[in-house]
């Protein structure tokens, strides 16, 4: 698509693609295919342009403001942030939890203190009542990423803590809306997603998951993180297989 906005700024001024270009010290083509094929210049030669033309330079590349409502909503997705996991308070995730009515998805490895301090069975069992949609992910206990991952922490009974995850949860998976899968895939991010809400914990080389960031995420129309999250939740969902539960 052309950018007519550019070429009538152009017109206005009286300024030939051959007479702007010379004054920027480019070639004719460049300039054309600004207007012919709607090509962005880079920031500086966008000012060059503007300043020439006596023109805002979002006023001549209006996708430009497109960009910035796109950060800002997604900047306005950010509504907190932990140093550590365990610095979240439990009355944070207790929230959450309780007021999820549509969703809550869960990808992890072991995810151990959800199981032991936050009564997350019973959790599981009340909101799969109320109808919401259940969908968790564990690590396979057997495969070489949890194995990697152990002996990248320091922690060797991560694969028994997968296993262990599993088993506190293996009641809850005859509920019509709870479905549990293993995966292999490494984990850059632990996710836990509560209908529009989102506690991200990112992942460091070497270091517990307990002892990473996180943050939490309201999705906000027009922003990207949450968005972007649930796409990678998605991703490793497909690749999920349902265990052989004991």
């Amino acid at each position: 698509m052309g950018n007519e906005r550019l070429r009538g700024a152009m017109d206005a001024v009286n300024l030939t693609k051959h007479g702007l270009a010379e004054r920027l010290e480019v070639s004719t083509k460049t300039v054309e295919r600004w207007i012919t094929q709607g090509r962005c210049p880079h920031p500086t030669m966008r000012l060059q342009v503007a300043k020439e033309l006596g023109r805002d330079e979002t006023y001549l590349w209006p996708e430009l403001l497109a960009g910035t409502r796109s950060a800002n909503a997604s900047l306005s997705e950010l509504v907190q942030i932990w140093p550590t996991r365990p610095e979240v308070p439990h009355e944070v995730w207790r929230s959450l939890m309780r007021q999820a009515q549509n969703n809550i998805d869960v990808l992890v490895y072991a995810g151990g203190f959800l199981v032991e301090s936050l009564d997350f069975v019973n959790v599981v069992k009340q909101k799969a009542a109320e109808g919401a949609r259940i969908r968790i992910l564990l690590g396979d206990h057997t495969c070489a990423e949890v194995y990697k991952r152990a002996q990248e922490e320091g922690l060797a009974s991560l694969p028994q803590r997968c296993k262990s995850t599993l088993e506190y949860l293996a009641e809850t998976t005859e509920l019509p809306t709870v479905e549990i899968r293993t995966h292999q895939t490494p984990l850059y991010n632990s996710i836990y997603r509560f209908d529009d809400s989102m506690l991200l914990n990112t992942h460091s080389y070497g270091a517990y998951a307990a002892k990473s960031p996180v943050q939490h995420l309201q999705q906000v129309r027009g922003g990207r993180l949450f968005a972007y999250y649930m796409d990678s939740f998605e991703a490793v969902w497909a690749l999920g297989v349902t265990p052989a539960l004991p």
